[in-house]
């Protein structure tokens, strides 16, 4: 789609490390690490800059709107609204795509837009009878309502995606981001939380043979297993969202948001949600109807589990080796209400500040069969 002075742009993008519940974040609350990443963002952009709007995605956390307590928390002052939205996975990306519209609309000029979760500090609660409230239910009575492990091993066995390619799959996601960090492509992208500077998970030398000795999560038969999904994981990203016309005067590169889609799909199989949104997105659609992947260069789907996103690319002709260049979620981490924005950060590194392409994808499932899909160009 073509760039004019309304198209929401990209122009600063961060995100903390990720880390695994439990672990090196442990004792840091969702609203600490969403606004320890608000300040560096803000911090990146041009001279003494008036945000508007906040706008953070979260799935766990404690309510009371994350993100006027982020905003509050990260001193941009009592005038700056802000609000939460909650779309489950996909609420990072929904949230950036939420503060595009307002950019595009004319409504703000500048808004910081993301998503943080903390696994660790999320509060337990429980129904009126005592019994702990695992989740919410994603669809209601008489509807399918998958775990999504248990959907991804579902989709697996249906779309013919073996435990050997998964682990395959996790062990090539592994490798490139331990390569990428050692090359240090993540470092001007991470803002430090305390002495945390980097991400937990990633593991060096992790094969596919190594892998293929872990047992199947659900069930002997499954593909999925601890090595070969994602694990459960706090972090923050954050981007700062103008139109064209106030990137072009600020004389600044950033990564435009061209064109973006959010559509539905069986929720027996929610993990195939990207299949849908990425096949409405008319930038990507070649004269035959079908995704054309050579106007694309980089490709971000979050790898929630391999055998899903595996299933993903076979459903869409996608090349699986050009998923994911630095490494996906497998290895990086799935921080749920983050994770939607921080592929939008790691195609901001690629694009813009590595200048390794022009065009990207990114695009991520969401539980209750939805999926989010956004393409961003380049420009300055």
């Amino acid at each position: 789609m073509a760039v004019n002075a309304r198209t929401p742009v990209i122009v600063a993008a961060r995100r903390t490390p990720i880390g695994t519940a439990g672990h090196a974040l442990k004792d840091v609350t969702v609203d600490a690490l969403a606004a320890t990443v608000l300040r560096a963002v803000v911090a990146d952009l041009p001279g003494a800059v008036t945000v508007d709007e906040v706008v953070l995605g979260n799935c766990l956390g404690p309510g009371g709107n994350l993100a006027r307590v982020a905003a509050l928390s990260a001193g941009l002052g009592i005038e700056v609204a802000a609000r939460t939205v909650d779309v489950q996975c996909g609420s990072g990306l929904a949230a950036v795509l939420t503060a595009a519209d307002a950019i595009a609309a004319g409504r703000c000029e500048v808004v910081l837009a993301g998503g943080a979760e903390s696994a660790s500090t999320a509060p337990t609660r429980t129904w009126p009878d005592g019994r702990v409230y695992a989740r919410a239910p994603f669809t209601p009575a008489g509807h399918p309502d998958p775990e999504m492990g248990e959907a991804a091993d579902a989709l697996a066995a249906a779309a013919g995606i073996t435990r050997e390619r998964a682990d395959v799959y996790a062990a090539r996601s592994h490798a490139r981001a331990f390569a990428a960090e050692q090359a240090g492509v993540f470092a001007a992208e991470l803002v430090p939380v305390g002495a945390v500077v980097r991400d937990e998970r990633v593991r060096d030398g992790l094969t596919a043979e190594r892998l293929a000795r872990l047992r199947p999560t659900f069930g002997p038969d499954g593909t999925v297993t601890p090595g070969n999904a994602t694990g459960v994981n706090d972090g923050a990203a954050v981007v700062a969202i103008v139109s064209e016309a106030v990137r072009a005067r600020w004389g600044v590169p950033g990564l435009a948001i061209t064109e973006s889609a959010q559509r539905g799909c069986d929720p027996a199989l929610p993990v195939l949600g990207p299949v849908p949104a990425v096949r409405a997105l008319r930038t990507l659609r070649g004269d035959d109807g079908a995704v054309d992947w050579s106007v694309v260069d980089r490709v971000e789907i979050n790898e929630a589990f391999a055998a899903q996103v595996l299933a993903c690319a076979d459903a869409l002709g996608l090349p699986e080796e050009r998923i994911c260049g630095d490494g996906g979620a497998v290895a990086l981490g799935h921080p749920w209400g983050a994770s939607g924005a921080v592929l939008l950060v790691r195609l901001f590194s690629a694009l813009v500040r590595d200048g390794r392409g022009r065009r990207g994808l990114a695009a991520i499932a969401v539980g209750g069969g939805q999926g989010l899909a956004a393409v961003v160009e380049r420009v300055g």
